[in-house]
């Protein structure tokens, strides 16, 4: 078995059912950055219900404007970040062919660029950790970790999107877990 990385830039944080009643409770989280540092990532299951547009000012392109807008994390609820793929994204910053950002102007480019097969997720908030917070948080084993992938961020519903990771990593418990209802009293 492979050595677990020491940093997890390009993976996902998944709640491992300790955080149940926690603001993270049942996300799957790509971590866009970590190092010696810290940790940045952005929940990719937690959809506000509105569009990009209904909460932004200013000319979006439609694609934009139309776009559903995450919560990215509890720090910072009006910071921007966005996250887009495409088929060649020669300086990509989390993963291959996969890039984060946080600047509108940059946003409505890539919003107006022709290109089909560009994909893009924007987030208001973000997450974060301090210089071995994340560490110590898995250490105690609050988060399960995925390498992810662009198909993953992407095709998956992000209402699906934590128990398929839970799924992909096998093992009994992943798999119960995977299929309890949010209450479980409800069950």
């Amino acid at each position: 078995m492979p050595a677990k990385p020491k940093f997890l830039k390009g993976h996902f944080l998944i709640d491992s059912g300790d955080l149940a009643g926690s603001f993270f409770g049942r996300t799957a989280l790509l971590l866009c950055e970590h190092d010696a540092n810290g940790a940045f990532g952005l929940i990719l299951n937690r959809a506000t219900g509105q569009r990009v547009g209904d909460v932004m000012v200013g000319a979006l392109p439609d694609r934009l404007r139309e776009a559903p807008l995450f919560v990215g994390g509890p720090v910072q609820p009006s910071a921007l970040s966005f996250l887009h793929a495409d088929a060649c994204l020669p300086e990509a910053n989390v993963l291959a062919n996969l890039n984060l950002g946080h600047a509108l102007d940059e946003l409505v480019a890539i919003g107006e660029a022709a290109s089909p097969t560009t994909r893009i997720k924007v987030f208001a908030g973000y997450a974060g950790w301090s210089p071995g917070q994340l560490e110590n948080e898995l250490k105690r084993k609050a988060w399960l970790t995925w390498p992810a992938t662009i198909e993953l961020v992407f095709d998956t519903p992000p209402d699906q999107l934590w128990p398929a990771i839970l799924r992909l990593k096998g093992g009994w418990r992943n798999a119960l877990l995977s299929t309890l209802p949010e209450d479980p009293s409800r069950n």
